[in-house]
């Protein structure tokens, strides 16, 4: 399960972290809003380090399609039924400044762009319904989209709505473009460093807590996917969803422009250039991390849907991703705590976090030089209109307390001491503690298997072989390494209890 950007990537190693440092501003993670966020500070003379968990690109940047594009699948008609035409517009306009950001960057330092077009397509005649209103929205919003009702490719598509002009990319050459100009302003980049959390000191500045010591900072930006830290409650106000990629390879012609479904399952297709040829690469299959079975089903699901409508295809490269969507639709971006701006954060990008993560940076580094873009109240972490999104907080949160509830229920009261075959893991009841056992490549793991975040039960992820958290999408390695928060913490390695074999 490894990215096709990440298996051609070569990523050199940084600095291990100084403690007792001391920034002005210190951003915790090193993907696309990070280092954006970074970058932008230290061109205005801001004295900024940069922290990563584990390498620049590990997170979601690294694991994204590398869609540049401002029709979102359905997300424009998503917002239009929740926000007002003024919204809407202001949305599209950071997403906008975002791509333009972005392609500007990409040009000045020779990071490689296809421009191509970007298409919401209905799989059946029922999905319609659903590119029409995304039309609808997008015309709405200022988009210059167009309807169309056939499409050149062989799989079912029964019309589409259109946006010329759009970008792809490799993700992890445009990290490896951006992580080099930071470090190039002075701005240090420190990997393989946790972040246990943050918390004020005796002087009135701001202490980064990490696995390798302190550092101190006037500011601090979160830009970690979801944050770190439980202030504020943005787990309970985002939706942590998994979703599926594989790259192929194809004797026949692959689809030059990018596509989307405009329903479920979704299905998503781009052409993308290797070093012995292209790719066509097919994701889709989302669901809510930490449930709806299978994993691996789901993985094979794509690939059986790509050799159907493309015979040839040879699957490559086979991975997944990991994004938030907001309750109430818009990414926030701004204080952690309303009115307390030492502490600044960007998450819930629905899936489309190269345009939302930029647009993201410019409102965080405008924000905190003083000066904010004007659409930068429809990227905010805190809007007079939240109330509105109460019934989708409640919904959400009822179906994660259902997850806490139905976990502890089901964990076994017995253990046959008998290890899982290999590639399977299963949670067990030693005494009174929940143990999540597994068997990768050979070893056998032990861990707890409550979550150390809000102590969801664990599920196995048997297409990555990682363990899961239902409850706010928390992710750990088959040894309980911590891979994905909001946890900041490991999970526990336990002993074979006495007496089993």
């Amino acid at each position: 399960m490894t990215s096709l950007w990440l298996h051609e990537a070569q990523v050199p190693a940084r600095l291990r972290l100084t403690p007792g440092s001391r920034f002005d501003t210190v951003v915790i993670g090193g993907g696309l809003t990070g280092l954006v966020t970074a970058l932008l500070l230290v061109e205005h003379g801001v004295e900024v380090a940069v922290i990563e968990g584990r390498r620049v690109g590990a997170g979601t940047t690294g694991a994204t399609t590398g869609k540049i594009s401002l029709l979102q699948g359905t997300r424009a008609q998503q917002i239009a039924r929740h926000h007002s035409d003024d919204v809407l517009r202001d949305y599209v306009a950071a997403n906008r400044e975002g791509q333009e950001w972005l392609l500007r960057f990409c040009a000045a330092h020779g990071v490689a762009v296809d421009r191509v077009a970007a298409l919401t397509y209905a799989q059946n005649d029922d999905e319609m319904s659903a590119v029409r209103a995304e039309y609808a929205a997008t015309q709405k919003a200022g988009l210059p989209t167009e309807l169309l009702r056939d499409l050149d490719v062989p799989f079912p598509a029964h019309g589409a709505v259109r946006l010329a002009d759009q970008a792809q990319l490799d993700p992890m050459a445009l990290l490896a473009a951006l992580a080099a100009d930071v470090e190039a302003h002075g701005a240090p980049i420190y990997e393989s460093t946790l972040v246990r959390g943050v918390h004020h000191g005796a002087q009135g500045d701001l202490v980064v807590s990490t696995e390798h010591g302190d550092l101190g900072a006037r500011r601090v930006v979160l830009a970690t996917g979801t944050p770190i830290l439980d202030r504020g409650g943005f787990f309970a106000r985002l939706v942590p969803q998994r979703s599926y990629l594989a790259a192929f390879t194809l004797d026949e012609r692959i689809p030059s422009d990018m596509y989307i479904s405009a329903g479920s399952p979704t299905r998503s297709l781009r052409r993308a250039e290797g070093p012995d040829g292209e790719f066509l690469l097919v994701g889709g299959n989302g669901h809510v991390v930490g449930r709806g079975g299978s994993t691996r089903e789901k993985v094979e699901d794509l690939v059986h849907w790509a050799r159907t409508w493309f015979p040839s295809a040879e699957p490559t490269h086979r991975w997944s991703a990991q994004d938030y969507s907001p309750v109430a639709e818009l990414p926030y971006v701004g204080p952690l705590l309303p009115g307390q701006h030492e502490i600044q954060l960007a998450t819930g990008y629905a899936k489309w976090g190269l345009t939302n993560g930029v647009a993201a940076a410019i409102a965080l580094a405008g924000r905190l030089t003083g000066a904010p873009p004007r659409w930068a109240g429809a990227l905010a972490s805190w809007r007079p209109d939240e109330l509105k999104a109460l019934p989708a907080v409640t919904k959400t949160n009822s179906a994660v307390a259902q997850q806490l509830s139905a976990g502890w229920l089901r964990v076994a009261t017995h253990h046959d001491g008998v290890a899982p075959a290999e590639g399977c893991g299963t949670v067990l009841r030693e005494g009174l503690h929940p143990t999540a056992v597994c068997t990768v490549d050979g070893v056998t793991n032990r861990v707890s298997a409550v979550c150390p975040h809000m102590y969801g039960i664990l599920n196995w992820n048997d297409a990555e072989r990682t363990w899961d958290c239902p409850l706010h999408g928390s992710r750990f390695a088959a040894d309980g390494t911590l891979l994905e928060g909001p946890a900041t913490s490991s999970l526990t390695p336990l002993q074979v209890p006495r007496g089993s074999q």
